[in-house]
């Protein structure tokens, strides 16, 4: 991957469909997208494991949760 990814300015990443944001904090890029959500997750920098293993089920049952509205076709848009 190191030989084929670099560092991008934004003008140069392509439209997506969707942009998940993960909260924590953290000023993410405005980047183009039909569809934006913010999974509004707590840093768990500096945490111990437990706290770290409930960020990565929480990551987990949301991207279930994003599949589904996908395969429903439940997505709103909102272009951003």
């Amino acid at each position: 991957m190191e030989k084929t990814q670099y560092s991008k300015l934004l003008s140069e990443i392509v439209r997506v469909d969707i942009v998940n944001t993960m909260g924590c904090n953290v000023n993410c890029p405005a980047i183009p997208c039909e569809y934006r959500e913010d999974w509004g997750l707590s840093d768990s920098t500096g945490k111990n494991d437990v706290e770290f293993s409930k960020g990565i089920h929480s990551i987990h049952t949301k991207i279930l949760k994003l599949t589904e509205k996908i395969k429903k076709d439940e997505l709103i848009s909102k272009k951003i």
